[in-house]
């Protein structure tokens, strides 16, 4: 995962706002692009009644084809469907909502939807909740417990039909609580196990051994960690697998390589500087390997060092976490550990969307090395 806390993207420039207005209101000021949308009086939406008449049918013939397609026969299911066609018939969720007890909303709260590997990840959960007809209302929770909880909240409000969550923390009382009352929770990104909900994650700890073996391997014995929030899950997860391998080095080798450890503020590029340029002020000698909680981090810290005149990885090398695609097109090409973000994505809406009881998946994470992590120097 990676645990994004930034706020979301902004959009800002000169380009005149758009106003919604109904036929017959007032013109809007200069400088105001319209949008007039008609009233229900003067358009004519085709109602469930018409398409009825067209098809030949039922009324209830044509709602047992919008939902229960298996129990209307395919000759009287092709004439609805020919029907629903010629008239652009496009059923009221609402409507069908209240009749059916089932929404079509998809609920999903994430730490930082501007973080590419959420973006990754809602993709694959489009993809499986798109073959149900859902459609996904995603929100950041910017990893503050309280907004999580609001969001959540908000959400059972809408009657969503369920909510994937990417918890801030260890605290799942709410979510728990949701799920209690009969809205159907997935934790995303997350290996929190309680029985009333499923879960799907990549091993973190795993992912964070990997990095760390893979510069001890390299000859590294003095190396930084770059970590997220404290308050994070994935952040203490990671922490334990880096100290995992550095203790499993220390019996190997007879002496302990030196593990520097700093909390960055945020899962962000500008934090990953903000933490490199505490490395250069405070370190010396500096470590010759950096490891990043994140892709984001680590593609902060990369850009500080090579603005330092600092040779990455001649003088110092850079791992990150995710595999987001800007990785491998940054100028150097970044090593990293590899999550299957879309394959997460589209297990965590499956879990949703099954009805098969409760799951919960831990995937295992690959290492790509790519041209930010090299040999010691030969100087240390």
């Amino acid at each position: 995962m990676s645990a994004s806390m930034g706020k979301g993207t902004a959009i800002n420039g000169a380009a005149p706002s758009t106003v919604l207005s109904a036929a017959g209101s007032p013109p809007a000021t200069s400088g105001t692009a319209v949008l007039t949308v008609a009233t229900a009086d003067a358009v004519s939406r085709p109602r469930l009644r018409d398409v009825a008449e067209l098809a030949g049918v039922s009324v209830g013939t044509v709602s047992n084809v919008l939902n229960r397609p298996e129990a209307v026969s395919p000759e009287a299911r092709e004439r609805v469907e020919r029907a629903i066609e010629d008239l652009h018939y496009v059923r009221n969720a609402t409507a069908s909502a209240l009749r059916t007890g089932v929404s079509p909303l998809i609920g999903v709260a994430v730490l930082d939807i501007a973080n590419p590997f959420f973006m990754e990840a809602a993709v694959g959960m489009e993809e499986r909740l798109s073959h149900d007809g859902c459609v996904m209302l995603m929100s950041s929770t910017h990893a503050d417990p309280a907004t999580e909880t609001r969001l959540l909240r908000a959400l059972q409000a809408q009657s969503v039909r369920g909510i994937m969550l990417t918890p801030t923390g260890h605290d799942l009382s709410v979510p728990l609580e949701l799920a209690q009352q009969g809205t159907r929770v997935v934790l995303f990104d997350s290996v929190a196990t309680p029985p009333e909900v499923s879960s799907v994650a990549v091993d973190d700890t795993a992912g964070a051994e990997l990095a760390i073996t893979h510069l001890l391997s390299l000859g590294h014995r003095r190396i930084a960690f770059l970590n997220g929030p404290s308050a994070v899950r994935q952040s203490g997860d990671r922490l334990v697998g880096v100290q995992r391998a550095i203790d499993l080095a220390a019996r190997t080798f007879g002496s302990r390589p030196e593990l520097i450890v700093h909390d960055v503020a945020r899962y962000t590029a500008p934090a990953g500087r903000n933490g490199a340029t505490w490395l250069l002020d405070n370190l010396r000698p500096l470590p010759s390997a950096i490891f990043c909680a994140n892709d984001l981090i680590a593609i902060g810290a990369l850009s500080l060092l090579l603005e330092h005149g600092i040779d990455v990885p001649g003088e110092i090398s850079i791992v990150g976490f995710d595999d987001i695609p800007m990785a491998e097109q940054i100028q150097v090409p970044l090593s990293t550990v590899r999550q299957p973000m879309a394959e997460l994505g589209w297990t965590a809406a499956d879990m949703l969307l099954s009805g098969t009881g409760v799951r919960h998946e831990k995937r295992p994470p690959m290492l790509v090395v790519r041209q930010s992590s090299g040999p010691v120097p030969s100087r240390r």
